[in-house]
């Protein structure tokens, strides 16, 4: 936990604020407008790319279909042991941060596929999640940072509070399917809400799956999926 010791007292209230300060991100920014270290490149959470080629945060892979692909061939195969010690780190410096602001929850950690999992367990803390995940998203930059800083490799390690994430799924999941429903029987195009990138990811995942074609347009934080009609 010795990434959290310089941060100082916190409330859970400023959980954010403190985190953001020991990870070396200018305070307020959001996660995919702060400047990356060296040899860090646009992984999941970023999403500085054009329309059509989100780099979701869901898989850090292009999430628009027009690029999917690309990424993936362009991405090496994670060792197992890599990813193990990426979760020990992360683990370490989010069981800081909740010591630093005196919340309790447990730290679960696993590898899913060829990413490490982290999660706080055993209670909501909806400090640590904030409105519509943004305050989940911060520490999750951060702790990919804090990563990065011991091992200079690019990680794409997923942080999760309370099973957030896996309930945005369904209910992002959901809205993907009745998006592309409304636009098949529409014949219009259909655009949604700003989101953040780990949403657009599982949206376009979600209206893919239906048969129909998505791309992101805009830029942040009023970034936002566009649903097309097939041709």
């Amino acid at each position: 936990m010795s990434q959290a010791e310089n941060a100082g007292t916190a409330t859970s209230g400023d959980v954010a604020d403190q985190a953001l300060a020991g990870g070396g991100a200018e305070a307020g920014a959001r996660p995919d407008e702060q400047a990356q270290p060296a040899g860090f490149t646009a992984a999941d959470g970023d999403d500085p790319t054009p329309v059509g080629t989100d780099v979701g945060d869901e898989d850090g892979t292009a999430d628009a279909q027009d690029a999917a692909g690309a990424e993936d061939a362009a991405e090496p195969q994670a060792d197992p042991a890599d990813l193990e010690q990426e979760s020990e780190i992360a683990a370490d410096y989010v069981e800081g941060l909740l010591d630093v602001a005196d919340l309790d929850g447990d730290i679960d950690m696993d590898v899913e596929g060829d990413r490490a999992l982290v999660s706080v367990v055993g209670a909501t803390l909806q400090e640590l999640i904030g409105p519509r995940g943004e305050v989940l998203e911060a520490l999750q930059e951060l702790t990919r940072l804090a990563v990065h800083r011991q091992t200079g490799a690019r990680t794409r390690i997923m942080l999760d509070v309370g099973g957030y994430r896996a309930r945005r799924r369904a209910e992002l999941t959901e809205l993907g399917q009745d998006a592309a429903e409304e636009v098949r029987s529409s014949g219009e195009p259909q655009r949604l809400d700003a989101m953040t990138p780990f949403e657009r990811k599982v949206v376009h995942d979600a209206v893919a799956a239906a048969g129909l074609r998505s791309e992101s347009e805009g830029e942040e934080p009023n970034r936002r999926v566009v649903v097309f009609p097939v041709g």
